[in-house]
């Protein structure tokens, strides 16, 4: 029998990744990361500890299908450090879950995310830059 949650999330992942440039999607997903933890904190603060859960569940499934669709054969050392980022990130937010230090420590795990997506945007608008600085040498060479 297969996991609901783990199969939505996988959906998404491939849904995401066919319809926008990858370096989008990572962002996204990032962002969903982000989103699905601050509710989860909120459902937690308010009592209402198995919406929290579901929605700490979704958040970490995100990171589990970014870890699981890393190339390590073309993406190396890099591939390798964002893996174990990912899984300390999940193991973190598991830790932290229903803990009365949730708020500081999902506080900062949100803060890596942020980075983390702040990150990737610059690689992507740099990228995006300098494609277009390509083909505007290419049409006017």
């Amino acid at each position: 029998m297969h996991n609901p949650m783990a199969y939505m999330a996988n959906q998404a992942y491939r849904g995401t990744a066919t319809t926008v440039p990858p370096l989008k999607a990572v962002s996204m997903l990032l962002g969903g990361t982000i989103t699905f933890l601050q509710k989860s904190l909120a459902a937690q603060e308010a009592r209402r500890f198995e919406e929290g859960h579901d929605y700490l569940v979704r958040a970490t499934a995100i990171l589990r299908g970014l870890s699981h669709n890393l190339d390590f054969a073309r993406g190396g050392a890099v591939a390798e450090r964002l893996f174990q980022t990912y899984n300390t990130l999940i193991l973190a937010s598991h830790k932290a879950y229903g803990r009365p230090h949730a708020r500081e420590s999902y506080r900062r795990i949100i803060a890596g995310l942020t980075e983390l997506r702040e990150a990737w945007e610059s690689v992507d608008a740099t990228l995006r830059s300098s494609k277009a600085g390509s083909a505007d040498s290419a049409r006017t060479g």
